[in-house]
């Protein structure tokens, strides 16, 4: 029994230091972004019965004790406010990806940034890994995007952009005008900034004036549309096309007709839309002479930068102040997050007990995120320092009973061993 108290004593010795590395590893890490820390569990080894009634052990002793577990702890980390939309926090369940050495790794931190070649990384260094948007062939953008399609699991890659980036010009084919022309005898003018195939502002002018004669009970009105350099003048424009047509009303003011169409803008065909009813031109009496322009189109705009949004799009900037996603930072679950591999810090890798990484999908079948992000926040360390500090008070005691009990039991072999003598 004296040997038994020596391997209980040791074991508990062993197991106790361990649960000390544990602990001590949590509490270094509790300002790491996005650590998780790992609690401890032990496990009583093999008991020997000292005495038995009825075929039920009612007394006995055992061999000591072992780790038979060092889970994750799942908790969620505080959030830190930044100063970066590349900062990245995951509200609920989900891991991001980063490519490290051909391995892909999960992470809860995400610190990211771009680096001087406008690749997506951790401070690390480590590509993040997402799905890329598609519409950028070489250093133009081909298509304004909302939001970029999680791709499968399989298919996501380095988010890498290219330092420069150019929003083509798209010229305008569509105008829409409103306003209160009035009844009275006047010339009446309206404008609209208009963009060509070029990508030049110009100007779309319409010029109303009464007819003469009128047919009542309703009023019209002469229209001429011209479409011409943009001059902050007027003077010494080079006009494009020149249309006219006549805009009639009934009796209450509201749009009845317009034969005016369309009109070229050095190349590119405009439809002029004056509405119909009350909506769009009108001609009211004893109003306010109001009018307004709608146009679509852009100029172009070369890159500003890029930024994440609350989705994980990342989204670029120009000087003419268009938007779009070309990219989204992927998310991905596991069936066991605990089964997880801590490969170093907050990097773990997968292991059969995790199971293989998934994308959650919607109820038409398309990947989702599956967890609600947000930027400019960090997913701090979930580590609890008051419960840790306790914890290694425990188990520093335990240590000490334990090397107690092997002292003990030296002794009492000493006096054995003495009393033979």
């Amino acid at each position: 029994m004296m040997t038994q108290a020596y391997y209980t004593g040791i074991s508990g010795l062993q197991n106790s230091s361990y649960g000390i590395d544990i602990v001590s590893d949590n509490l270094a890490n509790v300002n790491t972004t996005g650590y998780r820390g790992n609690s401890y569990e032990f496990a009583s080894l093999f008991e020997e019965s000292l005495a038995t009634v009825d075929n039920i052990s009612s007394n006995s002793v055992g061999l000591g004790t072992s780790i038979q577990a060092t889970p994750m702890t799942e908790k969620q980390g505080s959030f830190l406010l930044t100063e970066r939309s590349t900062d990245l926090a995951i509200l609920g369940d989900g891991w991001f990806g980063v490519q490290r050495e051909g391995e892909p790794l999960y992470t809860r931190n995400g610190a990211f940034t771009f680096d001087s070649s406008a690749d997506l990384v951790t401070t690390d260094g480590y590509h993040v890994l997402g799905t890329m948007g598609g519409n950028i062939d070489g250093e133009t953008l081909t298509e304004q995007l909302a939001e970029v399609p999680l791709a499968d699991v399989a298919a996501q890659e380095k988010l890498r952009f290219p330092k420069t980036l150019n929003y083509p010009p798209q010229p305008t084919t569509t105008v829409e005008f409103s306003g209160n022309i009035g009844t009275e005898e006047a010339t009446r003018k309206m404008s609209s900034t208009v963009v060509d195939a070029n990508g030049e502002k110009n100007e779309l002018r319409l010029e109303f004036t009464k007819t003469d004669p009128q047919t009542p009970p309703g009023i019209q009105w002469n229209v001429v549309a011209t479409t011409r350099t943009l001059n902050s003048d007027g003077e010494d424009s080079l006009i494009y096309d020149t249309q006219e047509g006549i805009v009639s009303f009934d009796e209450k003011g509201a749009l009845i007709s317009s034969t005016l169409g369309t009109i070229d803008n050095n190349g590119t065909p405009i439809t002029i839309d004056l509405g119909s009813g009350f909506d769009g031109i009108v001609a009211i009496a004893n109003s306010a002479i109001t009018s307004s322009a709608a146009a679509d189109g852009t100029v172009g705009g070369d890159l500003e930068g890029y930024d994440i949004n609350k989705n994980g799009e990342v989204i670029a900037t120009f000087t003419n102040g268009m938007q779009s996603s070309v990219g989204k930072v992927a998310v991905y679950h596991f069936q066991n997050d605990q089964g997880l591999n801590r490969v170093s810090g907050t990097y773990f890798s997968t292991s059969s007990n995790s199971g293989k990484p998934i994308f959650y999908q919607d109820a038409s079948g398309e990947n989702i995120t599956g967890t609600d992000m947000t930027n400019f926040k960090l997913e701090g360390s979930n580590v609890d320092m008051t419960a840790g500090l306790t914890d290694l008070i425990i188990l520093q005691r335990s240590y000490d009973a334990n090397s107690k009990s092997i002292t003990t039991a030296d002794e009492m072999i000493q006096k054995a061993l003495n009393m033979d003598a």
